[in-house]
């Protein structure tokens, strides 16, 4: 239920066309909604722009068809993250509509009748140091498209082989904000961060031999940076970046 649609309601109660116990019937489950096993956030719409997003790890298909199908109704669009493709099945059968995103692990349903988001400013650049980097990035890119962004993708770009990124110094130019994902020593930021003066946004992942600790070594690379505007976010944290992103790009 977001802004758009409260407003749409409330509308057609001043006009006569909705009786005051049906508005109240339909703002009933604000602002949460009980499942027994989930609080689902009803709210959320009206104070980020965004409904409730479905963390699918650790959940059981039978929970998360159950939290898509609510979400979906009272809201029209979904954004689930870390699905596998055995989730995905079970929500496509309860959900035509949904779309499943195999590198970012994300399954996304949107009702193109569905209004309401703020429009943004400029576009957001996804940058990915390897290869391997690319589901997190993904991550980042499909979160920021869901939310309302325009996004763009610069991929396999890393400091083993600088020239690849300094050959895009126009489309980094271009971005308003700037995801920068990468692995192991995690370098790529700080680089990224020295030609730009825009926001960057580091996302450290989990690729990378035995020495990088699972993504911790890129981490503390990037807190480390000597660049100035680089943020940095969690391990693996595609979709915190991507939602930053975006608010920055408000």
């Amino acid at each position: 239920m977001n802004i758009a649609n409260i407003k749409k309601l409330l509308e057609q109660v001043r006009d006569g066309d909705c009786l005051p116990d049906e508005a109240m019937e339909r703002l009933r489950d604000l602002p949460y909604e009980d499942l027994g096993f989930a609080h689902l956030d009803h709210h959320r719409p009206l104070r980020q722009g965004m409904p409730e997003v479905i963390f699918c790890q650790g959940k059981t298909t039978d929970q998360v068809v159950e939290i898509v199908s609510r979400i979906l109704e009272v809201n029209g669009e979904v954004l689930a993250t870390r699905a596998v493709p055995e989730i995905y099945r079970a929500v496509a059968k309860a959900c035509p509509q949904a779309k499943y995103h195999e590198p970012a692990r994300v399954i996304t349903i949107r009702d193109p009748g569905h209004a309401g988001k703020k429009s943004t400013i400029g576009k957001i650049l996804v940058v990915s140091a390897g290869t391997a980097d690319i589901p997190i990035a993904e991550e980042a890119a499909i979160t920021a498209q869901m939310m309302g962004s325009t996004v763009r993708r610069l991929y396999d770009v890393g400091v083993a082989g600088l020239h690849r990124l300094l050959s895009k110094k126009s489309r980094l130019r271009e971005a308003r904000v700037i995801v920068v994902v990468a692995g192991m020593e995690g370098a790529l930021p700080s680089v990224v961060g020295g030609l730009v003066d825009k926001p960057v946004i580091a996302v450290p992942t989990s690729v990378g031999y035995g020495s990088s600790f699972g993504g911790l070594a890129p981490l503390l690379t990037m807190l480390n940076s000597c660049a100035a505007g680089v943020a940095v976010v969690n391990i693996d944290n595609g979709f915190g970046a991507g939602c930053l992103a975006h608010r920055i790009n408000l």
